[in-house]
């Protein structure tokens, strides 16, 4: 089986290969010519996830998924969320973002948060939305040179690492979007 996974993020596509099994072929934007960017334009997580698959499903004429995540800070009231790319501006720099994250977190007790990806698969005329959360907290300082976004940032509940700290390996049994993938490879079983 063929899908389209509608990212260009080399990371990304790199983690959901290795959930995948190998009868499922993956194909990425690239692979499609596709160059376009994609609108985000939705103000939840779901919709973004949304958008990206129907764009390349009535475009391309593929079946796809798409996934959309963002980190949910419980005493930010959530965010940055839906915004976590472009937390600190529209050049979306995990650095950046991780800065603005920790000086707005600089005087708060409450480091809860969670990461959230949201998969959704449009396959044969069908679309369904599978969802990953994983909970954890934000540390004080960026420890960890693996996996990418605010994974030097975040260690899960239970865990003592950062997701940075982690191999792609080790985070992809635990992650949010592992637990995502996961649901869509039983999905397609």
């Amino acid at each position: 089986m063929k899908l389209v996974f509608a990212s260009n993020n080399k990371n990304k596509i790199k983690e959901i290969q290795l959930l995948l099994p190998s009868s499922i072929q993956v194909l990425s934007l690239e692979d499609i010519g596709c160059q376009e960017e994609i609108p985000e334009t939705a103000n939840t997580i779901e919709g973004n996830a949304i958008l990206k698959a129907n764009y390349i499903t009535e475009k391309y004429g593929y079946n796809c998924f798409a996934d959309d995540t963002g980190l949910e800070v419980a005493v930010l009231n959530g965010a940055p969320g839906v915004y976590s790319a472009r937390y600190a501006g529209e050049q979306k720099d995990a650095n950046d973002n991780m800065d603005k994250l920790l000086a707005n977190l600089k005087d708060k007790s409450n480091r809860k948060a969670n990461f959230k990806t949201v998969i959704c698969l449009n396959l044969n005329g069908e679309q369904t939305l599978f969802t990953g959360i994983i909970h954890g907290q934000i540390i004080e300082e960026k420890i960890g040179a693996n996996g990418f976004g605010y994974d030097p940032i975040f260690v899960a509940d239970g865990y003592t690492k950062t997701f940075a700290e982690l191999t792609i390996e080790e985070k992809s049994l635990i992650s949010h979007r592992g637990l995502a993938v996961k649901q869509l490879v039983d999905f397609l079983k």
